[in-house]
């Protein structure tokens, strides 16, 4: 497992754009995927995107597509997720996760059990 740390949450008007960030713990990570998943208020956790390290590749929940970007800046060990035009909907915690082992790993990458390490979740509030 990695220690995981968001920032970049806050309260922002509709329509307009945040990026959060995610960094990992004391050295480069080398796993298969990361990703963004999120959670609003009496709502069950849902995918919101994820990006393969090695590969480069990504993967979008469909509401997210076009609006939101991950990335990953390796030299600062920090994931990111660049969200623009934000909507009331797109209020909650915003949580990293990561899958350190390559053993195990099916791909599924929309799945929570797919990670087996988490953040504690940064706030963000979109006001209309």
């Amino acid at each position: 497992q990695v220690r995981l740390v968001e920032s970049g949450g806050g309260l922002v008007q509709a329509g307009l754009s945040l990026r959060l960030s995610c960094v990992t713990s004391g050295r480069s990570f080398s796993g298969p995927v990361m990703g963004w998943f999120r959670q609003a208020p009496g709502k069950e956790r849902e995918f919101v995107a994820a990006l393969g390290p090695i590969s480069g590749e990504t993967w979008y929940a469909d509401s997210m597509k076009g609006r939101f970007t991950i990335s990953r800046d390796s030299a600062k060990n920090t994931l990111y997720l660049q969200m623009n035009n934000l909507k009331p909907d797109d209020t909650a915690v915003y949580i990293c996760a990561a899958r350190s082992r390559y053993t195990g790993y099916s791909g599924n990458v929309h799945t929570e059990r797919e990670y087996n390490s988490w953040g504690q979740g940064t706030q963000v509030t979109v006001s209309s």
